[in-house]
């Protein structure tokens, strides 16, 4: 096979959920990579009218709702991908809720809703989705993490933002217990998965700023100065490694994390 055609991913069908956020956001840049790699998409979340407006630009994307919180939900969102096309080859797993996020003194309650969704549901749709690839013997899943979940929090970045460290309580552990978990998950599922030639694993992106040049906050101008590339991520950077993990070409890539942060993690 000639090394750009690997790269195609025509005849494939896949489901990117959070896959319609804000433009040139890491929703919006999965999805329209998938689109224009030849793949049949679909794109999931709880706003279907979000869902709608951002599908209308892409002939031929579809869109179906998802709410991770809601089992019944996860299900149906796979079985009817199943039942129009008949396979679900690639997921990818962008959707995060975020809450329990205000500060570490918040109650067990809301810890647990955060971890429903970003864990617990996690682990379904990941599963439904696997075992619709296992009878084929193929399949890609690529969990989007987060440089977060491979770092603390660096205080220097939020020096005279009052946020994170430099307020007064402590911050909350759960966006970083999170992505974290992912990760680890990541390299789980590949080595349960992988027998069944399903591979699976995730992408760790630093920061997104489409244009923070113009207007940097003052997080934006310290996160983009204690990283290497000088900026944070924009709204075509992640584009190219989605593919790469979604198509043949990197058919023998599995359980791995792939950083996209600019440098910020090599430090």
């Amino acid at each position: 096979m000639n090394v750009l055609e690997s790269f195609s991913l025509k005849g494939k069908v896949a489901l990117v959920t959070g896959g319609a956020g804000h433009r040139g956001g890491f929703g919006a840049q999965i999805s329209t990579a998938l689109y224009e790699a030849g793949a049949v998409v679909y794109i999931a979340s709880r706003d279907e009218a979000k869902l709608e407006a951002f599908a209308s630009e892409y002939p031929g994307m579809k869109t179906v709702r998802l709410d991770l919180a809601e089992e019944d939900s996860i299900r149906d969102c796979i079985s009817r991908i199943v039942a129009e096309e008949g396979k679900l080859d690639i997921l990818v797993n962008n959707a995060v809720l975020r809450t329990a996020l205000a500060c570490w003194d918040l109650p067990m309650a809301q810890f647990d809703a955060s971890f429903h969704v970003n864990a617990s549901g996690l682990f379904l749709i990941t599963r439904l989705a696997a075992e619709d690839m296992m009878k084929r013997q193929s399949g890609s899943i690529i969990n989007i993490a987060s440089y977060m979940g491979m770092l603390g929090l660096d205080p220097a970045n939020y020096e005279g933002t009052g946020m994170q460290t430099d307020k007064g309580i402590l911050p909350s552990p759960a966006y970083h217990y999170e992505k974290g978990g992912m990760i680890n998950f990541t390299r789980w599922a590949a080595s349960v998965l992988g027998k069944y030639n399903i591979r699976v694993n995730s992408i760790s992106p630093t920061g997104f700023s489409a244009k923070w040049e113009n207007n940097p906050s003052v997080f934006t101008h310290n996160h983009a100065a204690a990283t290497m590339l000088g900026r944070l991520c924009g709204p075509e950077d992640l584009k190219g490694g989605i593919v790469y993990l979604a198509s043949d070409a990197s058919s023998f890539v599995t359980g791995t994390n792939l950083v996209i942060d600019g440098g910020y993690s090599a430090k």
